[in-house]
């Protein structure tokens, strides 16, 4: 299973994994794909430096990627302490009530960041700039296009720029940005994600664009690759999936929590970052969702209001409440194997599928 994107990228099977772990992005480009670390959660850029230069190595050479979160305007922004006196009291009455009421306890010590920093478009930035001091192949933005500058700093590096959408409009813009890649994220998708379904939108997608296209949002096996493929995308980008794999380091709580869920129980929301986001469903959505709960804040506002709270929900380790974007591929999520075994299957399943579809014609 090759597309023209593995040329371009130097891989060996067309997917592209994404995840918040080094040891899952290390994994994934080790097992012919390309892996694509997730930065927002590095508020220190020295730290994001230490963890790029152990995939340098963990890699084995093979190619990786990151992922920032950076809008293509660059926006306004105060020292974290004015953009925390902007929150309204109401909303930290209601979270603070929220946690107390869902039996959540405080912290053991305090949280030291005020906030996911990576949220930040100046963060965001600085992330970028410590990518150009590595050998990444690919630098990929969550809410499309990066600024010009940025798109200019990549491809002076030589290195591709990829921006998800949501819509075929949206993709039509990027690629006029200078986006190399445009990734066609489908409803289906954990995160931040838009309104269209993935089985509309990839072939809406590769209609209105000349670059490769990569079919995401729901995708976790072999016969949606093929899918993806038969829709016109060059290959496919991945996320929830890796969350099971045995590479994640995660909670007992929270591992309980996804392969436990179904497809039906995720809900997309503007409580985790204040963009829509498919969330594991639970009760700590739900007490958003409820009556009389307040409005999600816009970003960065919103992750600022929840971030600790997310740190207490986490710790707690409870099942029920651990706050987790998942996409709808969670119900397939029922076993824990490694990331190589997971991609062997994908190719597999996926051969199989084409060369079935083959014999039919």
């Amino acid at each position: 299973m090759r597309t023209d994107l593995c040329e371009t990228l130097g891989i060996e099977h067309p997917i592209v994994g994404f995840s918040p772990s080094e040891h899952v992005v290390a994994a994934i480009s080790r097992a012919g794909g390309l892996g694509v670390l997730g930065c927002v959660r590095f508020n220190d850029a020295g730290e994001l430096d230490t963890v790029l230069t152990w995939l340098d190595e963990a890699t084995g050479g093979r190619p990786y990627g990151v992922d920032v979160v950076m809008p293509g305007h660059e926006p306004t922004e105060g020292a974290v302490t004015d953009l925390t006196r902007m929150i309204p009291a109401g909303h930290r009455d209601f979270v603070e009530q929220t946690l107390l009421r869902l039996g959540v306890p405080p912290l053991e010590a305090a949280s030291s960041r005020p906030g996911v920093l990576g949220w930040l478009h100046s963060v965001a930035r600085s992330h970028v700039e410590v990518a150009l001091r590595h050998p990444v192949r690919l630098i990929a933005n969550a809410l499309g296009p990066p600024p010009a500058d940025v798109i200019a700093q990549a491809h002076d590096h030589g290195l591709l720029v990829a921006a998800l959408a949501g819509r075929a409009d949206h993709a039509r813009s990027h690629v006029a940005s200078g986006v190399d890649i445009v990734v066609a994220q489908g409803y289906e998708a954990g995160g931040h994600t838009g309104e269209i379904a993935g089985m509309v939108l990839v072939p809406e997608i590769v209609d209105a664009v000349d670059v490769p296209v990569l079919a995401a949002g729901g995708i976790g096996s072999g016969r949606q690759i093929a899918a993806a493929l038969a829709l016109g995308a060059r290959g496919v980008w991945m996320g929830s999936v890796w969350l099971g794999t045995s590479e994640y380091r995660s909670s007992p709580g929270l591992r309980e929590a996804l392969l436990r869920a179904t497809s039906g129980d995720t809900v997309r929301s503007r409580i985790y970052s204040g963009k829509p986001a498919r969330l594991l469903r639970n009760r700590w959505t739900e007490a958003w969702a409820a009556d009389g709960a307040p409005a999600a804040l816009p970003m960065p506002l919103q992750n600022l209001l929840v971030s600790e709270a997310h740190d207490r929900l986490m710790a707690s380790d409870d099942p029920t409440v651990v706050p987790m974007p998942v996409g709808q591929i969670v119900g397939r999520m029922n076993e824990v194997r490694p990331v190589a075994a997971v991609v062997a299957d994908l190719v597999a399943e996926a051969d199989e599928t084409l060369t079935r579809i083959h014999k039919l014609l």
